[in-house]
């Protein structure tokens, strides 16, 4: 069945990208299919281009494993992944590690199990995160897990339906913060803001860099205990294409520091609540920091 599985995500790449059996010369720039990972392969293509005589094809609205495979493949040359899911998704550890050793795990495994690149951390977290409306962080004085654990079983908790099973989830979660709610509720994703807003739940599963925090004036709570594990954004290339271009590794290690949480919500933001097309806010992005003509 895995082989089967295998198969068929083989067959996806191949019908995505026109002559994969013949060699590129080009790089190709991939991304997956949500607002965050438009912005961050538009940002690689345009530094790439601006500073190299490369030129890149940019794929984008790829499934994460079909990304995987199609860059295990050489379909795709480089894009922007998140240090947890590589742990746990594609090298199938289910433990919990610190930031640091699970990047250094990460990056060793990745190139011996598939001569993958995991450079070095771009500067921002989008981990999971339970978040409060301001109003409701100042009644109770709630800044961390810890605090909300005090008064949980005042509050109803919604999130996305995976959260309520997963092992980074809501069940571990209670057990560490030991807490309780007085109601756990499945959300729709369109609506979970909204949600909020009219106090049908108090407690909000969110992703760390998402625009809508900001539009929203919600309060992101520290993650006190670390539970929740580390999903930075770092930059996966094949060894054979770094070989190949090596001044990519220079210029790639320029948008290191630069994306914090706070940068990338803002990004977000731009995108989800003002509208901005994605290449517009990355090309804006490298503008501002000096990294485009």
């Amino acid at each position: 069945m895995r082989k089967l599985k295998l198969f068929m995500v083989l067959l996806v790449i191949c019908g995505m990208f026109a002559g994969c059996s013949q060699k590129n010369e080009n790089i190709v720039v991939g991304a997956k299919d949500f607002t965050e990972q438009y912005i961050l392969g538009y940002m690689l293509t345009l530094l790439i281009e601006d500073n190299t005589n490369i030129t890149v094809t940019y794929k984008n609205d790829l499934a994460s494993d079909v990304l995987f495979a199609a860059t295990r493949t050489g379909a795709v040359d480089l894009y922007a992944e998140y240090t947890g899911t590589v742990y746990g998704s594609y090298l199938k550890f289910s433990d919990t590690k610190s930031y640091e050793e699970i990047h250094e795990i990460s990056t060793r495994e990745l190139i011996e199990r598939y001569n993958l690149r995991m450079l070095e951390p771009l500067g921002f977290n989008n981990t999971f995160a339970l978040a409060v409306r301001a109003d409701t962080a100042a009644e109770y004085d709630l800044r961390t897990i810890s605090d909300l654990a005090r008064v949980s079983s005042d509050f109803v908790l919604g999130g996305f339906a995976e959260f309520f099973s997963r092992h980074d989830g809501l069940p571990n979660l209670k057990i560490v913060y030991d807490m309780a709610f007085k109601e756990e509720r499945v959300v729709d994703p369109i609506l979970h803001y909204q949600a909020l807003a009219y106090d049908e739940i108090q407690v909000l599963e969110v992703y760390s860099t998402d625009g809508m925090l900001l539009e929203s004036n919600l309060v992101v709570l520290e993650d006190d205990k670390q539970f929740f594990p580390p999903y930075h954004g770092a930059i996966i290339i094949r060894d054979e294409t770094a070989e190949k271009y090596p001044e990519l590794l220079e210029i790639l290690d320029k948008l290191v520091g630069l994306l914090t949480d706070e940068v990338m919500r803002d990004l977000n933001y731009m995108v989800n609540v003002n509208g901005d097309y994605p290449r517009d806010v990355a090309e804006n992005f490298l503008r501002m920091n000096d990294l485009i003509k």
